[in-house]
């Protein structure tokens, strides 16, 4: 039995942390939940009780084992030392820690090897666009040898936490009823004004998911983390990506048109076969974010022959951003750490 700690359980993440903890039945013998000052004092349901939330960095995590962050990337880099100095390890889900060559940075069903070695008692849970991908792209790169990836991804309101959520629905809310307008002239009616997202998002596509990383590139972080993570993991340091991220008006569900180059030729039969056979993966006719939601796998399809690239594959598929994206991973991983699965 383990002590386990959240950092962030009243967050939409956290909340499914706990959700995922209940379900898979992880070994439990005591839990405790930390968040901001402001929710500090209030309390949470678990195993038929109630837990009081701790403030998150005032409180002690003496006598925890694992505790799973999600508290945003500032938390992280303030309180991750301090918990792990006091004797836990910390599984993370913010970007503080990712390209941290000392911090393993895993998806459970791709490199569980890279828990052998835990340098500063910290692993790193993947970016929830990068999450998506990996169970695809790493049996296909074992078979083939991974060279270039082209990514377009479409992103969920989710991923930008409750606020994106509630700005998609308030302008969904706005525009009900307007059907003539919105099908000969939607930017005629009164949106509220965008705030989470670069331009409103209801009925639209906007081709800018994240910030833009500052470095005259044009490139977002969003765009930057697929790129870094998906090396890190693969273990491929020389991947050439090229990727658009995309916000889209889906509520719950990450999805991604990838194109593929191989340095050895692989067929969509071969490559079908192998992705029918990898974990946390299910093959779909037309895979959508809508079958992938609530769910614990990447949904895939859509493999052909991709004519602009040596050896290329194109795909589609899509994850639920918010579960496998983030919680239940980071479950995943503290079970491989205590070896329970």
């Amino acid at each position: 039995m383990v002590a386990v700690g959240v950092v962030g359980a009243t967050g939409q993440v956290g909340e499914l942390m706990r959700k995922v903890l209940t379900e898979r039945r992880f070994p439990v013998s005591s839990i405790r939940f930390f968040a901001s000052p402001r929710s500090a004092g209030t309390e949470l349901e678990w195993d038929g009780g109630k837990v009081v939330v701790e403030d998150a960095a005032t409180a002690s995590y003496n006598g925890l084992a694992i505790v799973l962050m999600s508290g945003g990337a500032q938390t992280s880099r303030e309180l991750a030392g301090k918990i792990t100095g006091e004797g836990a390890i910390v599984v993370d889900n913010s970007s503080a820690w990712r390209m941290d060559p000392e911090v393993p940075l895993v998806v459970s069903e791709v490199n569980p090897e890279a828990l052998t070695s835990i340098p500063k008692g910290i692993v790193a849970n993947p970016n929830c666009t990068t999450m998506v991908a990996m169970p695809v792209l790493a049996p296909l790169h074992a078979r083939a040898g991974l060279e270039k990836m082209v990514a377009a991804t479409y992103q969920a309101v989710s991923g930008a936490g409750r606020a994106g959520v509630s700005e998609l629905a308030d302008q969904l809310e706005t525009t009900a009823g307007h059907t003539e307008e919105l099908t000969f002239n939607p930017a005629s009616l009164d949106y509220p004004p965008a705030a989470e997202f670069a331009a409103p998002i209801a009925h639209n596509v906007v081709p800018l998911a994240g910030k833009l990383a500052g470095d005259g590139s044009l490139e977002t972080d969003e765009e930057q983390k697929l790129r870094n993570e998906s090396r890190k993991i693969l273990g491929i340091p020389d991947l050439a990506v090229s990727v658009t991220c995309v916000r889209v008006p889906v509520f719950t569900g990450h999805s991604l048109a990838l194109h593929l180059g191989f340095a050895e030729a692989l067929g969509p039969e071969e490559a079908t076969s192998i992705i029918s056979q990898a974990p946390g993966v299910r093959l779909e006719e037309i895979p959508t974010p809508l079958l992938a939601a609530g769910g614990d796998v990447t949904v895939v399809g859509r493999i052909r022959r991709d004519q602009a690239l040596r050896n290329g594959l194109a795909l589609f598929l899509a994850g639920d951003n918010l579960r496998k994206g983030a919680a239940l991973n980071a479950v995943q991983i503290a079970e491989l750490i205590v070896g329970i699965r």
